[in-house]
């Protein structure tokens, strides 16, 4: 099995915190989204993962080694490849052609997700769908009897469906998905200046290809700061990781940890309540601070601050009080 992530969008609406780190490498619970996202794949896979594929943009030496590391975690050989112009998500995709062969499963690095199925070797292929009230504003998949995928429609304004696509799919024949890509390429397929990944489905799909569902339990977004702290929310009553790396903190001094919280390395917390819901990043000092629900980034200084609902990056310092705040690296507030 190999997987292709592409990851080279700006992340725009996450700013200021991905002006320093693209958005799949923003922690939540204490580890890069990305690295979620293949861990959750892993999980659905009935075979190990052989290869993760990044698709990337400029980003540099240091977000490639991370890359590196996230892939050897998972025990997976490690493929950096680049896509330059913003040309769609099937561009983006082929732009990982060396990867499209075989087994493949296609996760766009913006979304977690918790599922309760596995991929067999007799299906064709899966599109992850979450079944949601508003589907308007998401693609969504049309069924036909047989529960069968037989169209995708881009943010119905009928009802067509209510099971939207969360941006994974998976593929039997990598290859075969490679050929109605550069079909799309090819023949100048374009919507509003872009090359998009539903129209090499929907040939896929009229030439036979048999695509299912997978329904996932919980579909998790980090697209912008609130959602990506309620994520981290999610993430920490999910993670049972969390509880036992704060146990092993020795720098907590006359504080209150109310978990779930993620406490990474070399952390401290001196005469604080922390909690619920927080992920303090390594070598991160909090000091005088009453803070819950939000994610704080790695060697931040948080002093005689009242926070909930933050987001704050790495190398920060913040002093002051504040209820609701997104704070990107290297910033510094005194209040």
């Amino acid at each position: 099995m190999k997987v292709i992530v592409p990851m080279a969008g700006r992340g725009s609406r996450l700013r200021p915190h991905t002006l320093t780190i693209p958005k799949p490498l923003v922690p939540v619970g204490g580890k890069p989204i990305v690295h979620r996202l293949v861990a959750d794949i892993a999980r659905v896979c009935a075979e190990p993962i052989e290869e993760i594929a990044f698709v990337v943009g400029e980003f540099g030496d240091a977000v490639e080694k991370e890359l590196l590391a996230v892939a050897e975690s998972l025990g997976a050989k490690c493929s950096i490849h680049y896509q330059l112009q913003a040309l769609g998500t099937a561009h983006a995709v082929l732009c990982a052609a060396e990867a499209l062969d075989g087994p493949v499963v296609v996760a766009f690095a913006d979304t977690l997700f918790k599922a309760d199925f596995k991929i067999s070797k007799e299906d064709e292929g899966i599109l992850w769908v979450k079944q949601i009230e508003d589907p308007s504003a998401f693609g969504v998949v049309k069924l036909n009897a047989n529960g069968e995928i037989i169209d995708f429609v881009e943010k119905p304004q009928t009802f067509v469906s209510d099971l939207a696509m969360i941006g994974i799919y998976y593929f039997k024949d990598g290859a075969r998905l490679k050929q109605e890509l550069q079909y799309l390429i090819d023949n100048a397929v374009i919507k509003s200046g872009e090359y998009q990944l539903p129209d090499a489905l929907r040939r896929l799909t009229e030439a036979g290809v048999s695509f299912k569902p997978g329904t996932v339990d919980e579909w998790l977004d980090c697209g912008n700061k609130e959602v990506t702290v309620q994520t981290n929310q999610r993430v920490l009553e999910h993670d049972l990781e969390a509880d036992r790396l704060q146990q092993l903190s020795s720098n907590i001094v006359d504080s209150v940890i109310i978990q779930p919280c993620f406490i990474g390395p070399n952390v401290r917390i001196e005469r604080s309540i922390v909690g619920p819901h927080v992920s303090l990043g390594e070598g991160t000092v909090v000091t005088n601070t009453n803070i819950k629900n939000c994610i704080v980034g790695a060697q931040t200084k948080l002093a005689d601050v009242n926070l909930a609902d933050a987001m704050i990056g790495s190398n920060a310092q913040y002093v002051g009080r504040s209820k609701d705040l997104s704070l990107g690296d290297f910033s510094s507030v005194h209040e």
